[in-house]
C-alpha cells in the first residue's frame, strides 16, 4: 500500500486481522495501535472496530460460507484474500447500515490496493452470491450439536463440547451466542471524587447513553459512547470502568476503612481502585504484578482516580516475600486463567490452544499456595477468575483447603437476583448478565 494513502475503516480492519493471523496478536491492542497509527477516528474508528471484532467473533460461519461459493477452501485461499472475504461477508450478513452493493465494491477495491488485482472477480463473485442469498444462507451442518453450534457461533469444537458438558445445550447456546453480542460496558462512581446523581447527570449530558445498573449499587451501563476515555469525566477520575463480575470480587472481599490490603495479581488495576474506593481510600494497598509496564498502568490509574493509599510492586504471585507473613485483612488472587469467561470482551480468546490452558491449574494452586501465608489470623483470602471451568475454579480451591485446614469457606450475601452464597460463586454470563467468573471468599481461622 502507498504509504501517502488515506487508511480506510476497512483497511484498518484488515490490517488488524492480519496481524492477528499472523503474529497471533491480540485484536484488542492491534485494534487500538492500528487505529492511532492510521489516524482513525469517531465513525471511522468505530467501523474499524466493529468490523475487526466481528470477523472474530464468526470467523467459522463466515469461512463456512465462504467455502460453499468458492471452487476453493476458505483454510485454502492467501490470507489476505481470505480476509477481504471476510469482511465483506461480514457487512453483508450482519450490518444492516451497510449497503451490499458498498460491501462488494469495497471488497473489490481493497484487492487492487493490496496488489491482488486478479483476485478482484474472484472476490466479487463470491460475495455478489452473499448478497444474493443472504437472507437465505447454506444451511449449517447437523451432524451432531457440537458441531452445529462451534460453525453456528465460532467457538472451536472443544470448547463447546467442554461447556456441552457443564450445562444443559439450550443454556451453552446462549452462553456461545452471548459471546458474539454487543455488550454495554459497566463503570463504576468513584466515591472518593462524586456522588451517583452527580455522575448520572455529568455523563448523560455529554451525550451518553447511561442506566443504572440492574442491581449493582454505584454502577450504570453504558452503550454508544465511543472512546470513554475521552470524556473529562473519565480523565479526571470520576468513574471507573470495570464488568459487574470482576467488581463483585471486591464485593465479596469486604475491605473495610483502614485495612491492609494485598491484590497480588493486580494488573490492570481494577480491583485494588474498587478496594480504595470501598474503604474511603484509608487503609494500606499493595497492588502486585509480574510485568512492570503493567504497574505503570495501574499507578496511572490510581493517580486519575485520586487514590493516595496504593502503592506498587513488581512481585511474582508465586515467589514468597517473609515481610509480608500474616500482613494482610484482605489477600486478593485474581489469577492467571483462561479467561474462557469474557470471549464477549476479548473474542479471540476462543482460539486459544486448549494444550497451554491445560497447564493453568498448576499456576493457580502454585499461586494460592504463596500468598496464603500473607493472610493474617481472622483475615479474608479471594480467589477468582475470569473462567467457567471447574477445573480453574473450585477444584482448585477444594484442593486447597483440603490441604490448609487453617482455611475455611465463608459464606456471603450479594445483592439479589444472586443472593446468599455457601463461600463461592461462578457467575455466567446467560445468566447474570455478567463476565463469566468465579469468586471464593475463604477465611484463616487460626
Amino acid at each position: 500500500m502507498s504509504e501517502n494513502r488515506k487508511f480506510t475503516a476497512r483497511d484498518t480492519a484488515l490490517e488488524v486481522l492480519m496481524q492477528i493471523e499472523r503474529a497471533n496478536a491480540w485484536s484488542d491492542s492491534s485494534l487500538k495501535r492500528t487505529i492511532a497509527k492510521n489516524g482513525l477516528e469517531g465513525r471511522e474508528a468505530a467501523l474499524a472496530t466493529r468490523l475487526a471484532y466481528g470477523v472474530v467473533q464468526n470467523r467459522t460461519l463466515l469461512d463456512y460460507y465462504i467455502t460453499c461459493y468458492c471452487v476453493q477452501k476458505a483454510h485454502r485461499l492467501e490470507p489476505v484474500i481470505r480476509n477481504i472475504l471476510r469482511i465483506g461477508g461480514y457487512q453483508i450478513l450482519f450490518m444492516d447500515k451497510i449497503p451490499h452493493r458498498a460491501a462488494v465494491n469495497e471488497a473489490v477495491e481493497m484487492c487492487r490496493r493490496n496488489g491482488r488485482p486478479r483476485a478482484a472477480g474472484m472476490v466479487n463473485a463470491v460475495l455478489r452470491k452473499f448478497v444474493a442469498n443472504w437472507m437465505n444462507m447454506p444451511p449449517i451442518p447437523q451432524g451432531s450439536t457440537a458441531e452445529y453450534l462451534s460453525v453456528r457461533y465460532s467457538h472451536p469444537r472443544w470448547l463447546v463440547e467442554r461447556l456441552l458438558e457443564l450445562l444443559p445445550a439450550e443454556e451453552a447456546e446462549q452462553f456461545l451466542q452471548g459471546d458474539n453480542d454487543i455488550v454495554p460496558t459497566t463503570i463504576q462512581t468513584n466515591l472518593l471524587k462524586t456522588d451517583d446523581e452527580s455522575l448520572l447527570q455529568e455523563l448523560r449530558q455529554a451525550g451518553v447513553d447511561i442506566e443504572r445498573h440492574g442491581w449493582l449499587p454505584h454502577c450504570f451501563t453504558v452503550s454508544g459512547t465511543g472512546s470513554l476515555e475521552r470524556l473529562p469525566a473519565f480523565a479526571e477520575g470520576r468513574f471507573m470502568v470495570q464488568d459487574a463480575a470482576a467488581h463483585l470480587v471486591t464485593v465479596v472481599a469486604g475491605p473495610q476503612k483502614g485495612d491492609r490490603v494485598q491484590d497480588v495479581c493486580a494488573a490492570p488495576g481494577g480491583k485494588s481502585f474498587a478496594a480504595a474506593i470501598a474503604m474511603e481510600g484509608e487503609g494500606q494497598i499493595l497492588s502486585c504484578d509480574i510485568h512492570p509496564h503493567k504497574l505503570k498502568l495501574i499507578d496511572s490509574g490510581a493517580k486519575r482516580l485520586g487514590i493516595s493509599c496504593l502503592r506498587t510492586m513488581l512481585a511474582d504471585a508465586r515467589e514468597h516475600h517473609a515481610a509480608w507473613d500474616r500482613a494482610a485483612d484482605v489477600v486478593i488472587a485474581d489469577v492467571p486463567c483462561s479467561g474462557l469467561g469474557i470471549i464477549r470482551k476479548k473474542p479471540d480468546i476462543r482460539y486459544k490452544n486448549p494444550e497451554e490452558l491445560a497447564q493453568l491449574p498448576i499456576i493457580q494452586r502454585e499461586i494460592l499456595e504463596n500468598v496464603c501465608r500473607y493472610v493474617r489470623s481472622g483475615g479474608v483470602l479471594v480467589y477468582s477468575t475470569c473462567t467457567i471451568l471447574p477445573e480453574e475454579n473450585e477444584q482448585v480451591t477444594e484442593a486447597f483447603l483440603q490441604a490448609h485446614p487453617e482455611f475455611e469457606r465463608t459464606a456471603f450475601t450479594l445483592p439479589l437476583p444472586i443472593g446468599s452464597c455457601d463461600g463461592q460463586l461462578t457467575l455466567w454470563p446467560q445468566r447474570h448478565g455478567t463476565d463469566g467468573f468465579y469468586i471464593c471468599r475463604m477465611r484463616r481461622k487460626d
